[in-house]
C-alpha cells in the first residue's frame, strides 16, 4: 500500500513539473536576419527622425521589429522631452530611488524606454515612467528610447510593464484612466473591443473606487467582482456612466462592511481577516463554481450588488464565531 502511494506521489510530482515546461512553438514565425535590417533614413521612420532632432535628440539606428515587422526607431531624447502615458499608474519614489542607486553603482543606463508619439506629438513611455525618473534623480542628459510610430501601444502598458509589479491598486487605476481616455479619443467604440487592454472587467470597476479613495480595500471585492464582473458590448461612455453607478454602490457596500467589523472589533474579535470574513458571508456568489468553459456569470453585476448590499444590511453580528475566522486565516495562510 505503501508502495503505491510513492508510485502515485512520484506520478503527482512528475505531472507538477511537466505543467511548468515551457513547450516551444513548431511553427517559426517573424522576420529573418536581413528582413530587419532598416536603414535610419529609411521612408518608414523618416518623420519620427525628424520629430526626435526637433527637441534636441539623435537618430542611433533603425530595424523592423521581428514579430510584427514595424519600423522602429533607436534614438537619443532629452530626458525632459519624454513624458509618461497620462493614465499610467502613479510614481513609486521609493522605487525610484532604487533604481537610481542601482544604476548608478553599474554605471550604466542600458535599458531603453519604449516610446511612442502621443498626442500633439509628444513623446510618450507606456514603459519606462521609473527609468524615467531615475534619469531625473541621476541628472542625465539624455536617455536612449526605442521609440514606435504605432500609437496603439501606449495603451498596453499593462501587457509591457514589467519594470516594477503592479499591485491591483496600480492596475486598477492605470485602466481606468485608459477605459476615461479612450472613450475621449474613440466614444463609438465598444468596451469588449479593448478586453485586451483592459485585462479584467472588474479593473474597471475597482479603478473608479480607487479613484475617489486610494485606501480602499480592493482586494476584499475582486473573488467577487471575477465572478459576476463582465465587459460589455455597450459603448465607453455608457459603459463608464454604469459602472459609476456600481461603483458608488460598492462604496456604500463597504461602508456597511465597515460597520459590521466596527461591531465585531467591539466583541472582542480582533482578526486581521475580519474585513474579507464579512465580504466572504455577505457575497452572494461565493459558492458558484463555474463549469470548464463557461463565460455566463451566476448573475449580473447589478443584481449582485444588490444582494451584498441587503445582506451587508441585515448582518447579524452574534453569527460570527471565532472557529470561523480562524478558518478564514488558515485558507489565507494557504493561498500565500
Amino acid at each position: 500500500m505503501a508502495t503505491k502511494k510513492k508510485a502515485s506521489g512520484k506520478k503527482a510530482a512528475k505531472r507538477g513539473s511537466a505543467a511548468k515546461r515551457i513547450t516551444p512553438s513548431r511553427q517559426k514565425r517573424g522576420l529573418e536576419a536581413a528582413e530587419l535590417l532598416l536603414d535610419s533614413g529609411a521612408p518608414e521612420v523618416a518623420d519620427l527622425r525628424q520629430a526626435v532632432e526637433a527637441v534636441g535628440g539623435a537618430a542611433i539606428g533603425a530595424y523592423r521589429e521581428p514579430l510584427s515587422g514595424r519600423p522602429m526607431l533607436l534614438a537619443s531624447l532629452p530626458r525632459e522631452a519624454v513624458e509618461p502615458t497620462p493614465f499610467q499608474r502613479d510614481l513609486s519614489p521609493t522605487h525610484t530611488k532604487r533604481l537610481a542607486q542601482k544604476i548608478e553603482e553599474s554605471g550604466s543606463f542600458l535599458d531603453p524606454l519604449i516610446v511612442v508619439r502621443g498626442e500633439e506629438g509628444r513623446f510618450w513611455t507606456p514603459n519606462g515612467r521609473h527609468r524615467l525618473a531615475a534619469a531625473k534623480v541621476l541628472g542625465l542628459k539624455q536617455v536612449t528610447a526605442l521609440i514606435s510610430p504605432d500609437e496603439d501601444l501606449s495603451f498596453r502598458i499593462l501587457a509591457l510593464n514589467t519594470e516594477k509589479a503592479h499591485n491591483l491598486k496600480d492596475r486598477s487605476l492605470e485602466v481606468i484612466r485608459m477605459a476615461r481616455a479612450l472613450a475621449s479619443r474613440k466614444p463609438r467604440s465598444k468596451e469588449s473591443a479593448f478586453a485586451a487592454e483592459f485585462e479584467a472587467p472588474e479593473l474597471l470597476t475597482l479603478g473608479i473606487v480607487y479613484e475617489q479613495n486610494g485606501r480602499f480595500a480592493g482586494g476584499a471585492y475582486s473573488p467577487f467582482l471575477k465572478k459576476v464582473d463582465r465587459f460589455t458590448n455597450d459603448t465607453l461612455p455608457k459603459s463608464l456612466q454604469k459602472r459609476e453607478g456600481y461603483a458608488a454602490r460598492l462604496v456604500e457596500i463597504d461602508a456597511e462592511v465597515k460597520r459590521i467589523v466596527a461591531g465585531l472589533a467591539e466583541r472582542g474579535f480582533k482578526s486581521p481577516y475580519l474585513r474579507n470574513y464579512v465580504v466572504a458571508r455577505i457575497n452572494p456568489v461565493r459558492f458558484h463554481r463555474a463549469k470548464k468553459g463557461d463565460t455566463k456569470p451566476p448573475m449580473t453585476l447589478a443584481a449582485a450588488l444588490v444582494r451584498m448590499s441587503a445582506s451587508a444590511k441585515k448582518f447579524d453580528l452574534k453569527s460570527v464565531k471565532s472557529s470561523d475566522l480562524a478558518l478564514v486565516a488558515a485558507v489565507a495562510s494557504d493561498d500565500g
